[in-house]
């Protein structure tokens, strides 16, 4: 997938014309996009507190909401040239159908916006640089059963993209929410392992109630911290659940390099053995799930010890190169990664290799 740029010679010695090499071409997983349908960065209705856009900078923001419009699907495939990004896998951007409250209203929102995801991206002039991860509405899990067929053999999506837990409450209650799980989502991951598509977890800002630690700090509850526990949570219980011995074919991708996961379920491992036996549901270690149902991304990591013990913990046939554009950038954590000291079979697999096989490009 590299090319080679032939530039004008830098000596008068024969053949020494400089010969640069372009960044392999990559495939990104966890790139964000809006729709016309509803605004899916704040709940439905808004409610204080569920969105982080309030705190950050006004040229980031304008610059954000700028690239997450659907209709510039151009300016996006230009910002991917310009990286050596060949695919990337688009969804619709946190809280997303999770934050709507009203579960009629959810499902339906749920089966327009897919609608729309593959008109704008898997058709017209640039559809072969796309793919995309499929929502569903939680609020309703035999409807989520029901749109993630739809998805995966209508329009051919790869995989299903869920933001953190599920809004079920009523009015503007917030506070009220599920996780995936919990009993009542059997028949989305009985569905999702009967098509053997991934899972993606992406993260969302904990429930309100959830965040007196954040008090005075309420900007640290995003994506600086408060993304990463909240999802790092959420993939503890669902390995703890029994979900896995039910389902040991589910396939679940975690974004951040894991959300710290690989850095700490050692530890977890290691204080539950001292656990009364039978207090948790699960059959296996989590280090033993880890292995067997989790996938990672690199998305808006940059640090080159976080990705070593990564790769380390994950291995190289689970770790997946990406970036959480348009948060993050292309570029950036493009250059990063072509950069890294990485055999050249390594580089393709965490690069591409991987994505194409887990999501069966």
């Amino acid at each position: 997938m590299a090319t080679t740029t032939q530039y004008p010679s830098v000596t008068e010695r024969p053949t020494f014309t400089a010969r640069i090499h372009k960044a392999p071409q990559k495939i990104a997983l966890e790139e964000a996009t809006i729709t016309s349908i509803f605004n899916a960065t704040a709940t439905l209705p808004p409610v204080q507190g569920t969105a982080e856009l309030p705190y950050v900078h006004e040229m980031y923001l304008a610059d954000v909401k700028k690239r997450l419009d659907p209709q510039d699907v151009a300016g996006r495939v230009s910002a991917m040239d310009h990286a050596g990004v060949a695919l990337a896998v688009i969804s619709l951007t946190m809280p997303g159908i999770e934050g709507i409250l009203d579960k009629k209203v959810a499902v339906e929102t749920a089966r327009k916006v897919n609608d729309e995801l593959f008109q704008q991206y898997r058709t017209g002039p640039h559809a072969g640089r796309f793919r995309v991860f499929g929502c569903v509405a939680m609020q309703d899990p035999e409807a989520a059963a029901t749109e993630v067929e739809r998805c995966i053999r209508e329009l051919g999506c790869v995989g299903i993209l869920i933001n953190g837990y599920t809004n079920v409450g009523k009015d503007d209650d917030v506070n009220t929410v599920q996780y995936l799980d919990e009993p009542q989502c059997e028949p989305f991951w009985a569905k999702l392992e009967e098509l053997d598509v991934p899972l993606y977890l992406h993260p969302r800002i904990p429930p309100p109630n959830q965040t007196r630690a954040f008090k005075g700090y309420e900007y640290l509850a995003g994506s600086p911290w408060g993304f990463g526990t909240e999802t790092a949570i959420h993939a503890i219980r669902l390995m703890v659940s029994g979900l896995f011995d039910r389902h040991p074919k589910l396939k679940v991708i975690l974004g951040h390099c894991g959300e710290g996961l690989p850095f700490s379920l050692y530890r977890i491992d290691h204080r539950l053995r001292h656990f009364r036996e039978g207090i948790t549901p699960c059959k296996k270690s989590l280090q033993q799930y880890w292995e067997q149902n989790f996938w990672v991304t690199t998305a808006g990591v940059m640090s080159d010890g976080a990705f070593t013990e990564t790769l380390r913990v994950c291995g190289e046939d689970r770790t997946m190169w990406s970036v959480d554009y348009p948060y993050e950038d292309y570029d950036e954590i493009g250059t990063w990664f072509d950069s890294l000291e990485l055999s050249s079979n390594t580089r393709a697999k965490i690069g591409w290799e991987n994505a194409k096989s887990l999501l069966k490009i």
